[in-house]
């Protein structure tokens, strides 16, 4: 019987079972929670001066602590919550707060903001509506975080920040818990009657009133903080900015506060504490493979210049760019055009007009690095965002474009509150005021000035963060480098290459790769090529309109040109370059000195030329390939016979004629005519493939002049090769591996020994996103890396996913068989102390070049002389170039030269097939 009787008298009869039913009594809950409340009210009155009282302090952190635990054991119970009701209409946060705020104690503060995070995140009360509950957290917040004296730990910190971030996150969820926080008193502090230029400029600046919504200011206080920190202060000011869209009181408070000002002031700080001169370098651990085995020299920075690899840069460069990303996010979220257009004026002034453009107009590449910093400065920033208003911004002042003067639909709407008004008409008058002082301006020297007697320039880091910065301007903004950063003329929108040209272009591009020798597999690494062009053509920002649904059908849909809008097209036409170009002289230029280029300035510039290549308006004909105009064609007279036989032939035996048969006559001859391969002149050449030709007669004459050529560069493509599939297989630092043909005597190699085996493709110059790639013309390396063509240099400063090779924009590389073991390789040679000499032995130009096979010409013309493109840039590097450079540096070009064709071929083909560039009939 006791056994059915304790079964049907279950648990509750235990002991065990009454202390559990007791523990989750609401009633005896909340005789508990008021018993520890009354005892800190009691510790906390009868201590004279708590502060200084250590045992009252720590007795309060302990029952701030049990109050903490009984509401968490609540939170966790059903209903009702008697605990939460007595917190409310005892007002239990008011003495929480004054408590927290007198101990100074980091214990007390971490359980008062614990206790206030609690109370924010129940449902049951409405807590955050209420004025009291405001005010209390506010005095908390204000006195431990807002410019206290007293220094907390990172974590408390956090916590507190944290709790900011949940008021706002709340605020944003529920906006009529708004006035609680916000309320404002319509109080300015403008002096009225004094100078009015003063007047206009205090209103610029903005009414500072943090009584009106201390929230605000205090989320502004921590906005440049890194970590948690930092991330919850940016959000919580993004939901509170948001916010402003619901309520017009608030958003005609931010914009007549000193929100922008803050903010703006807030970016050109950070952009101050930049470098004003900066030199690209590496740490001796962070040498990449491809400079390792070139003349690359780490060379001390000159006076005042800072490295690019400190530590101390890299730190300033990250918070800098971190800020920038927060004011995209600020304008991405922000609903009210009123204050988005306040942002943008200031950013305007005070960054651009103020910072940005005079560190451009000081820059020089005289003084040791100005020119490297500023232009890096700007490629960053311009890879860093993506908001069209503020690219637009950046981009319409620093390249002087006229002023728009048809409305357009993403032009910032006139402002609709006074307030709004007012700060719009300071804005004009600073500006006038500013042009009055006679400082210079984007309308005497613009940053396209800038690029190009930058890419003149005697230094190669200079020429080499130009080019990066014209990659950058013609991957991601294309439309604003059209009549600006090039001279464009409009083409037809038929296209007018021939599939006939196009398969000669592309046989010439392969003999190219074939006549630099030692490539045993070049039809695997072509297909990889064109998988990874694929990828990039498709997401290019040009390729949107060409490639959108509409154009499946094969209709071309492309715009007429003429449609400009504040200076920049509203759509892109199809357009190819002139002649005359600045830029495609200089980068025909910079090519024909290809093979002694500083190893980094060769990257860039293959990677300006591809991003040329890559808008899919953009035609080839005339600057890359032959104008189809300048066609010639030894079968000609043959066609012109064969339609007069046929003419005869009908005529003589009376053939009827046939409509559908004529028509198709007339189809198979436009096939055939498509079909033939043409020729062309030497005139008629485009001068980047007089470049490229000429590259290879230098080639054939270094091959003939240095003994043990073609294996030194087997030898060199096997140790790119090593290297990778090293870097692929383990992430751990590796020793740069002596290759058994130099092993034994080459100082030269033997002094990479210590350094680390890092692939090239798995470091990007915190510059480019293209730079990731080795291999690529595009964002970064076709694969995990290419050891035989780094046409992308990586950088040092951000390691990349081992196993993901992915770009920063997203795209994803497949593996080149380049990579891999090569099926047949040349065995190396064991070269003696004097064979290891012959790789540091210095070589300049050729002193005499022998052009074996003519570009599609006729043999007389293949003598020529020099084309002008080349020989116009070589003034400007002639200092450096002169020195000439060692064998190990040539055999390196060498290698990206025969990539960089093999990119470029497999462009031009993808081009054909998607965008529909070559003509079948």
């Amino acid at each position: 019987m006791d056994f059915w009787a304790r079964l049907i008298g279950g648990v509750g009869s235990s002991p065990s079972g009454s202390k559990q039913s007791s523990g989750n009594n609401p009633q005896q809950r909340l005789a508990r929670f008021k018993r520890a409340y009354g005892q800190l009210l009691q510790t906390w009155r009868g201590s004279s001066s708590i502060s200084s009282d250590q045992i009252a302090t720590d007795i309060l952190g302990q029952y701030l602590s049990r109050l903490n635990e009984i509401l968490e054991e609540e939170s966790r119970a059903p209903a009702p919550h008697l605990c939460l009701s007595f917190a409310a209409t005892s007002q239990i946060f008011v003495p929480i707060s004054k408590i927290a705020t007198t101990c100074h104690n980091k214990i007390v503060i971490h359980e008062a903001a614990s206790a206030f995070s609690k109370l924010i995140d129940s449902e049951d009360e409405e807590f955050l509506g209420n004025d009291i509950f405001a005010q209390s957290l506010m005095a908390f917040m204000v006195r431990v975080a807002g410019g206290s004296t007293m220094v907390l730990d990172v974590e408390t910190e956090t916590e507190v920040v944290e709790l900011m971030f949940g008021v706002a996150s709340k605020i944003r969820l529920q906006p009529e818990i708004l006035p609680a926080w916000f309320s404002s008193r319509g109080r300015s502090s403008i002096v009225r009657g004094q100078d009015p230029a003063l007047e206009e400029r205090q209103r610029f600046a903005g009414v500072t009133n943090k009584e009106d919504f201390p929230l605000f200011y205090l989320l502004m206080d921590y906005v440049h903080h890194e970590g948690r920190v930092g991330d919850f202060s940016r959000t919580g000011l993004l939901y509170i900015i948001e916010s402003a869209s619901t309520s017009e009181e608030l958003e005609r408070w931010i914009v007549e506060s000193d929100l922008a000002t803050l903010m703006a002031s807030g970016l050109g700080a950070l952009y101050s504490q930049l470098s004003r001169k900066l030199v690209m370098s590496y740490s001796k651990s962070e040498v990449p493979t491809i400079l390792a085995y070139s003349d690359h020299l780490g060379g001390q920075p000159a006076y005042g210049a800072e490295s690019s690899s400190s530590p101390e840069f890299q730190t300033h460069m990250d918070t800098f760019l971190s800020y920038l990303v927060f004011w995209q996010d600020v304008l991405e979220h922000c609903k009210s055009v009123e204050v988005k257009q306040t942002l943008l004026d200031h950013f305007h002034i005070l960054f651009l007009q103020q910072l940005l453009y005079p560190s451009l107009l000081e820059s020089s590449d005289i003084d040791g690095g100005s020119a490297v910093a500023v232009l890096t400065y700007l490629r960053r920033i311009l890879e860093s965002i993506d908001h069209p208003d503020l690219i637009h911004l950046i981009l319409h002042y620093l390249l002087a474009l006229p002023e728009q003067l048809s409305k357009a639909p993403t032009s910032p709407l006139k402002p609709k509150s006074p307030g709004a008004a007012r700060r719009r008409k300071s804005l004009d008058l600073l500006t006038r005021f500013a042009d009055i002082e006679d400082k210079p301006t984007p309308e005497l020297f613009n940053l396209i000035d800038l690029i190009l007697t930058s890419l003149k320039s005697r230094s190669q880091q200079t020429v080499t963060a130009t080019l990066k910065l014209v990659s950058v301007i013609l991957r991601r903004h294309y439309r604003y480098a059209l009549s600006t950063l090039l001279r464009v003329s409009p083409a037809p929108v038929a296209p007018r290459r021939t599939i006939g040209a196009h398969n000669k272009e592309l046989e010439l591009l392969f003999s190219f790769v074939t006549d630099i020798g030692g490539e045993d597999n070049i039809d695997e690494s072509y297909e990889n090529y064109l998988k990874d062009n694929l990828r990039f053509l498709e997401t290019h920002p040009c390729s949107v309109e060409l490639l959108s649904v509409k154009n499946i059908t094969g209709v071309s849909t492309l715009p007429i040109p003429g449609t400009v809008l504040d200076g920049v097209p509203r759509e892109l036409y199809p357009h190819t370059l002139r002649p005359e170009d600045p830029l495609l002289r200089t980068l025909v230029g910079l090519t024909g000195t290809f093979l002694l280029n500083n190893v980094e300035m060769n990257l860039s510039l293959t990677g300006a030329i591809v991003d040329l290549a890559a808008c899919g308006s953009m035609r080839l004909e005339g600057w890359l390939f032959v104008d189809p105009a300048k066609y010639k064609h030894h079968d000609d007279d043959e066609d012109d016979e064969d339609e007069q036989e046929e003419a005869l032939h009908a005529e003589l035996f009376g053939v009827p004629s046939d409509p559908l048969a004529d028509l198709e006559k007339e189809q198979i001859r436009a096939l055939k005519l498509a079909r033939r391969e043409p020729h062309w002149s030497r005139e008629s050449t485009p001068p980047l493939l007089v470049a490229f030709q000429s590259l290879i007669s230098q080639i054939n004459a270094y091959r003939t002049d240095i003994p043990h050529f073609d294996a030194y560069l087997a030898e060199r493509k096997r140790i790119f090769q090593v290297s990778d599939e090293l870097s692929e297989v383990t992430s751990t630092p590796l020793l740069i591996p002596q290759p058994q043909s130099l092993a034994s005597s080459s100082q030269h190699q033997s002094s990479m020994k210590n350094q680390t085996l890092d692939s090239i493709s798995q470091r990007m110059f915190s510059s480019s996103p293209r730079s990731s790639s080795p291999s690529s013309g595009q964002y970064g390396s076709y694969g995990q890396s290419t050891p035989t063509r780094p046409g992308r240099l990586a950088a040092p400063h951000q390691q990349r996913d081992l196993g993901g090779s992915r770009s920063p924009s997203g795209r994803t590389y497949s593996p080149s068989p380049l990579r891999g073991p090569s099926p047949a390789p040349m065995r190396p040679l064991a070269l003696s102390v004097s064979d290891a000499d012959a790789l540091k032995r210095k070589v300049g130009f050729p002193s005499k070049i022998d052009i074996k096979r003519p570009l599609f010409v006729n043999v007389e013309e293949a003598h020529q002389p020099e084309s002008s493109y080349a020989s116009s840039v070589r003034s400007g590097l002639e200092g450096e170039l002169d020195e000439g450079v060692t064998v190990s540096h040539l055999l390196t070009n060498v290698v990206i030269l025969q990539e960089f064709m093999l990119e470029l071929a497999a462009l031009v083909q993808v081009r054909a097939s998607l965008f529909g560039d070559v003509r079948h009939c």
